[in-house]
């Protein structure tokens, strides 16, 4: 092992959107720098089983529309490890992670970017990539983001929040107006969302997004330019914004950037840096920055915004897990703005450990 970083990478989970963890993790597995780390891969099942994933990255890839899954069928975890620092991996006592450094978790969705693996972290005293508790909290449910955005006096958006067993009110048709997005409170890699352009169609919408979560968002529809900006937290506490990315759906049957276009259909264009003047895209990097603070984030986060024709700007999430599939848009704006894939997942893991457990 030398002097070597040992990091858990966790992948998969019970989320919508085990699939995309997957593909992600399959990803950082390639790039993490082997001359630095000590890469251990560790699976969770759609089921909730924690098992030693693998570390093929060829095993987790989209392949002819087939979506990867963690194998439940893997060795469980509770494994010796290196003699000298401990048992690696034992889930069976309250020492979870003895002789791992830092957890890299790639999860998506609830129940892993929701600040729920971030807290059995901090219980376990150890350093993981990423925000914390509330952050992550708080960026999965966008109901909460938004609340936070608009606090700051950052521009969110319109919206109403239906909870279990609600429906939209006469009022709040007049107000929103159409088109909407119905969406899942809580999901990510765009399911469950359903562009609504005749209110007969609001109930099939809303049960579509309640299939992924009991609460809904539905969303003035905002006019504008899909564009996407990186932040990145350094291990002293700088932060910096990478060159935004504009997003563009061209063909295929998605009428906007849906699971489908983003991960199943080749329809979609990618400009990287975006084509904005430089007065607008300073004002999405100094935007999503705020916004980066607005959450109280930590290491990363990629910030999601419309720009309309007039260059104002709309923020429409924060994730502070984003993609990181070969398709994924953080590792590739940072790859434009100087930043290498293996240079990035680096910086996260140094700043983690800089960072580490606790009070921040």
């Amino acid at each position: 092992m030398g002097d070597r970083i040992r990091v858990a990478v966790v992948f998969g989970g019970r989320s919508s959107e085990h699939a995309i963890s997957c593909v992600s993790a399959g990803s950082v597995l390639t790039h993490l720098d082997r001359t630095r780390f000590d890469v251990v891969p560790v699976g969770i099942t759609p089921d909730g089983a924690w098992v030693l994933g693998t570390d093929d990255p060829a095993e987790l890839r989209i392949r002819e529309r087939a979506l990867p899954a963690v194998d439940a069928t893997a060795t469980p975890l509770a494994l010796p490890g290196d003699p000298t620092r401990g048992g690696l991996l034992r889930l069976d006592t309250a020492d979870v992670f003895a002789g791992v450094d830092v957890v890299f978790p790639v999860l998506h969705g609830p129940f892993g970017e929701d600040g729920t693996i971030q807290g059995l972290l901090e219980m376990a005293g150890l350093p993981y990539v990423g925000a914390g508790v509330l952050a992550s909290a708080a960026g999965m449910d966008k109901e909460f983001t938004k609340k936070l955005l608009m606090a700051e006096g950052l521009p969110a958006g319109t919206l109403a929040v239906l909870r279990r067993g609600e429906s939209l009110s006469a009022a709040d048709r007049e107000r929103l107006g159409l088109p909407v997005f119905v969406k899942p409170a809580r999901a990510g890699s765009s399911v469950g969302i359903t562009r609504v352009t005749d209110w007969a169609a609001l109930d099939a919408a809303v049960g579509a997004a309640r299939e992924h979560d009991p609460k809904v968002l539905v969303e003035a529809a905002v006019v504008g330019r899909e564009v996407e900006c990186g932040v990145l937290e350094l291990p002293d506490g700088t932060l910096r914004a990478s060159l935004p990315a504009e997003i563009r759906v061209v063909g295929g049957t998605s009428e906007f950037y849906d699971f489908e276009a983003k991960y199943l259909e080749d329809v979609c264009e990618f400009d990287i840096p975006a084509k904005l003047d430089d007065a607008t895209s300073d004002a999405v990097q100094e935007m999503a920055i705020a916004a980066f603070r607005a959450l109280d984030c930590q290491g990363l986060a990629r910030v999601d915004f419309f720009v309309g024709d007039g260059g104002e700007l709309t923020v429409n999430e924060v994730n502070t897990m984003p993609g990181f599939t070969p398709i994924s848009m953080y590792p590739r704006m940072w790859a434009q703005t100087g930043v290498d894939y293996p240079t990035l997942l680096s910086t996260l893991v140094d700043t983690a450990l800089a960072r580490g457990v606790g009070l921040r």
